[in-house]
């Protein structure tokens, strides 16, 4: 089992749109481990956007970040990375396929309302930043095994 952490962002917060997005993920199949409700600080933003500080946009993705409250959460499952980018939707969501949640809720990069990591290595930094190890709960729904093979 993989693991992935997720990103509700202010966007989406402020739109009323994180039971919509926390349905598609639980509906495609990932499992919730851990999940929190939370402003996050300009500190703990410099430390998860670290690899974009220089870049032009780095301020204004503070800014936003910072904003307002955020879900996150980390998701499990068989491939939970990519399922869950799958789910998202390219970064654009001008461009996001029709069904992904960029593609249905999303008009601009910069309001793409949900973060999901890429990779395991980022998966395993960013869940670290944002939960303790006690804070996920390993579990199993009844249901995967129509789920997983």
């Amino acid at each position: 089992m993989e693991r992935t952490l997720i990103i509700i962002k202010p966007d989406a917060m402020q739109r009323g749109l994180a039971g919509e997005i926390i349905r598609r993920f639980e509906a495609r199949g990932l499992r919730i481990v851990g999940m929190k409700f939370m402003q996050i600080s300009r500190e703990l933003a410099e430390k998860h956007y670290a690899e974009h500080v220089g870049k032009d946009f780095y301020e204004s993705l503070l800014a936003y970040i910072t904003s307002a409250p955020v879900i996150v959460m980390v998701l499990e499952g068989n491939e939970a990375i990519e399922a869950a980018r799958g789910t998202i939707g390219k970064t654009n969501p001008i461009v996001a396929a029709p069904g992904t949640i960029r593609g249905d809720l999303g008009m601009e990069t910069g309001r793409n309302l949900v973060h999901g990591s890429d990779k395991p290595e980022s998966a395993e930094r960013e869940v670290s930043l944002f939960f303790a190890p006690g804070e996920l709960l390993s579990w199993q729904r009844d249901t995967e095994r129509w789920i997983f093979e």
